[in-house]
């Protein structure tokens, strides 16, 4: 499912398909902002959204195959509740 077709099934529930990209769109502007601000996103019976940082590590070129040092980032995990793991 990709944010059209959520965007599709909750304007379903609500009066207008406007209406419901204002509000998907308005929800994950207000994730990515948390999410950068490194604060966890938490949403009960669904999962955790948050910021880990990632060690630099060593990595290898896979065309030249020489080794190369990838420096430290930061990338986004996300862990699902049990509710929502138990029906799959």
């Amino acid at each position: 499912m990709n944010r059209l077709e959520i965007i599709r099934e909750i304007a379903k529930h609500l009066t207008t398909e406007k209406d419901a990209k204002l509000a998907v769109l308005k929800t994950f502007e207000l994730m990515a902002t948390a999410l950068r601000s490194n604060e966890k996103v938490v949403i009960s019976n669904f999962g955790t959204f948050k910021v880990k940082d990632r060690m630099p590590r060593q990595a290898r070129n896979p065309k030249t195959n020489q080794k190369v040092m990838v420096g430290p980032r930061k990338s986004i995990r996300f862990k699902p509740s049990k509710k929502l793991t138990s029906g799959i």
